[in-house]
């Protein structure tokens, strides 16, 4: 019986080619997509997966009570790690961590490389596998290192590592281990690992519990509830700072650090988690269209199948067997549309990986790979199939084989339902990406506050500090820049921030938090920051500039100055006079307020040289030129620049690539949905070839015939647009409410949406009906 009801799908399939080919591509088109999307939330949820430890790993945050609202961070204090391995029995393992990076010098190879800076215990806590080396004893030693695979081929080629040494700020080190590379489902991403020692023997590891500056994290003991450490643990910076740090400590588990890295008000509300989910309801409905065409397809030829299924019924089938064969018709379609999928998806997925940036690879080898697209193809067949095998099962065979079987009113309503639905996701879609769109347009054409043309900045390495005078010299005289200085991060990121700020007349309580800023002179030049008030700090002709200061816009509403200049601000032990404001300017995110920033001539580590090029050269040769007096005074470091320009437009790599991806499974949803509208009017319009005919002896013209036809269908869409524009304001508001900058919603951008969807499925319809608009009726007519 298998073996007939096979041919009698393979039958209905060849016989009817172009409907075969709709429903195929439709519901292959739909699969692939929702396979792609569900690639990628696969590789999103198995995040440090791969950790052995993963059940009793944590990271150490801070939490405080700023200004009335709980602020959470993690940043930790040096001291913070090794103080709860010793005093609390629950915790079994901690490791610090300080993220740098360095310029590794192996003989015939210099480059930048991303190094964390780990307590030995990080080997055992962590799961990375090793290709050479114990990792029990591999940092035990100060003058140990541990690389990476594709480090060691970068640094040493096809030639032996392990024993190999590596220069790295004139210290030597050995290498006693090499990791296999890290996967791309890791959250701590790095080059090579160098033990805790190095921090102590460079006086980097200070034992102030108001310096926030690595992260910490915990291996808790078998047994241990989460709740009951953060009780036992949270106020141990309170206790060993004497009461004067007030932050509390919490643990953040592993299986959040990816997925839900953001708090607000103390409480974890998520973060990456919300793109996921979002994208689930997009791959969800992505294929529900899909399977919305077959049923409208399905039932829309159902008079063709009527007579089939009345006279089985009379031979003696069941309505059972009957929903069998139908299902087992749409299972048929779905394997063959899956076959078709999995090829579209091997295609596609370079080019998607470069969107998303990242690495997803179809592991063929993983039987359970196997296994759940089995199971993905028969849920789509049984979901596609369902209602053409109810519906078509149900038909009367009286009725039928009497000649007065209509085309099924109770039929119209469902498939009207079902193109509603379609389309109502596709201009949702489409409605999202023109406001994500804008959301990125207006926070790009936001006013920076500084010039980022023509502004490159290096890491200073080696002896650049000490020889830095003559080094500016050069650079100036050489005319391939006409500004530099240097700072204590690059101008698009901030490295440090401090609430400890007192000057005259703060509240008691006040904890705002400032950014503090580093430079030593003309940044406003450099930056091209715009001056206010004041000057800049200028230590050759004010000699006392050494503490001098600067403040933004913020910061001068902040701390309330009618007159700033000359007023004294304390940082810690340290005593600073405010000599110039500036306009606020962009340094963190360009979708949230300017924070008050406070730019002090000392007390901070000079790490960035800003340069701003000579527009009257280009910036090759000005490049070119800079590369050789930076190899006249650090020839042992390579020259390795970066423009600020870069670094800004990458703030915005996450929301384009929502932006992208909503707009692409957009289009996806829309040519899915047009090519079952597209087979629907078909339908239509060989069905009222007749009507057509005789509509048009009586003299019905063209354009009325083709209304005629299209008007239906031009009314669904509409009421989709009607359902579809509330539901993407609603949702679009509340995400446009993560942003502090942000767009408002404007009423052309749904209109726009609106007339867009009517004209593509005017387009995507007009095709049939002008065709049957125009057959000659003498054709049409000739059998009656």
């Amino acid at each position: 019986m298998f073996k007939n009801y096979l041919k009698i799908a393979l039958r209905n399939l060849w016989r009817r080619k172009g409907f075969s080919a709709l429903n195929i591509t439709g519901l292959a088109v739909g699969m692939a997509s929702a396979a792609l999307i569900l690639l990628w939330i696969s590789n999103e949820y198995s995040f440090d997966n791969f950790h052995k430890n993963k059940a009793t790993l944590y990271q150490a945050w801070n939490q405080d009570t700023i200004n009335g609202v709980i602020q959470s961070w993690d940043a930790t204090p040096r001291p913070l790690g090794p103080a709860l391995a010793q005093e609390y029995s629950g915790i079994d393992h901690t490791t610090r961590v300080d993220s740098r990076w360095f310029v590794t010098d192996a003989g015939e190879k210099k480059m930048s490389s991303h190094a964390f800076v780990v307590d030995p215990a990080f080997l055992s806590m962590f799961s990375f596998p090793f290709l050479q080396g114990d990792p029990t004893t591999a940092l035990n030693n100060t003058s140990s290192i541990v690389i990476t695979e594709s480090m060691a081929k970068k640094l040493f080629g096809d030639k032996p590592a392990m024993s190999r040494t590596i220069k790295i700020d004139k210290a030597l080190f050995t290498v006693t281990g090499i990791l296999k590379d890290l996967p791309i489902n890791n959250t701590l991403d790095f080059e090579f690992l160098l033990p805790w020692s190095f921090e102590k023997a460079a006086l980097l590891d200070d034992n102030y519990w108001g310096n926030n500056s690595i992260l910490t994290f915990v291996q808790t003991k078998r047994g241990e509830t989460k709740a009951a450490l953060d009780q036992q643990i949270k106020n141990i910076t309170r206790r060993h700072s004497n009461g004067v740090e007030t932050a509390q400590v919490f643990l953040h588990p592993i299986a959040k650090w990816h997925l839900n890295g953001e708090f607000e008000n103390g409480q974890n509300t998520g973060g990456r988690i919300t793109i996921v989910r979002m994208f689930s309801i997009i791959a969800v409905f992505i294929l529900l269209i899909a399977c919305i065409n077959f049923m409208n397809l399905s039932t829309a030829r159902s008079e063709r199948r009527a007579k089939e299924v009345g006279i089985r019924k009379v031979a003696g089938a069941y309505r059972s067997v009957l929903i069998g064969q139908f299902l087992g018709e749409s299972i048929l379609i779905a394997l063959l549309s899956g076959i078709l999928a999995l090829g579209l998806v091997q295609i596609s997925l370079p080019a998607f990986n470069t969107l998303i940036n990242t690495k997803l690879v179809l592991p063929y080898d993983n039987p359970w790979f196997w296994t759940g697209a089995l199971g993905f193809i028969l849920f789509t067949g049984l979901v596609a199939g369902s209602y053409p095998a109810f519906f078509l099962s149900s038909f009367r065979p009286v009725a039928v084989l009497k000649g007065t079987f209509k085309r099924a009113h109770a039929a119209i309503e469902p498939r009207k339902v079902l193109v509603v639905l379609q389309f109502t996701f596709a201009i949702l879609l489409i409605i999202c990406t023109f406001i994500v769109t804008q959301q990125i347009r207006y926070a790009e054409e936001r006013s920076l506050g500084f010039d980022r043309n023509q502004l490159v900045y290096i890491w200073i390495s080696g002896s650049l500090n000490q020889r830095f005078t003559p080094l500016r010299r050069d650079l100036l005289s050489s005319h391939a820049i006409t500004s530099v200085n240097r700072t204590n991060s690059p101008l698009t990121q901030v490295l440090s921030s401090t609430d400890m700020l007192k000057w005259e007349g703060k509240q008691p309580g006040d904890k705002t938090d400032f950014d503090i800023f580093g430079e030593d002179q003309d940044l406003v030049q450099t930056g091209g920051l715009q001056l206010l008030q004041g000057r800049d700090l200028d230590p050759a002709h004010y000699p006392t500039d050494s503490t001098a200061a600067l403040i933004n816009e913020t910061a001068l509403g902040t701390m309330g100055f009618k007159h700033p200049i000359g007023q004294i601000v304390r940082n810690g032990d340290m005593q600073f006079h405010i000599v110039g404001v500036i306009k606020d300017f962009i340094i963190g995110s360009p979708y949230k307020m300017v924070r008050p920033m406070f730019i002090q001539g000392s007390g901070v580590d000079q790490i960035i040289i800003n340069m701003r090029l000579n527009a009257n050269h280009s910036i090759a040769e000005n490049l070119a030129t800079i590369g050789r007096i930076y190899k006249k005074y650090n020839p042992d470091y390579p020259f390795e620049y970066h423009f600020v320009d870069d670094d800004y437009t990458r703030k915005f790599t996450e929301t384009r690539q929502i932006a992208t991806l909503t707009g692409l499974f957009a289009g996806l949803t829309i040519f899915i949905s047009c090519l079952g509208l597209f087979g629907l009017a078909a339908y239509m319009a060989e069905n009222r070839v007749k009507e057509i005919g005789v509509r048009k002896v009586l003299g019905a013209s063209v354009l009325s015939i083709t209304t005629l036809l299209t008007k239906e269908f031009l009314v669904l869409v509409g009421l989709s647009f009607i359902i579809a524009a509330p539901i993407a304001g609603y949702a679009m508001h509340n995400w446009l409410q993560g942003y502090s900058y942000r767009i408002g919603l404007q009423w052309w951008v749904f209109g726009l949406a609106g007339i867009g969807s009517v004209m593509i499925a005017l387009l995507t319809i007009s095709y049939q009906a002008i065709t049957a608009a125009l057959t000659n009726p003498a054709k049409s007519l000739r059998p009656e």
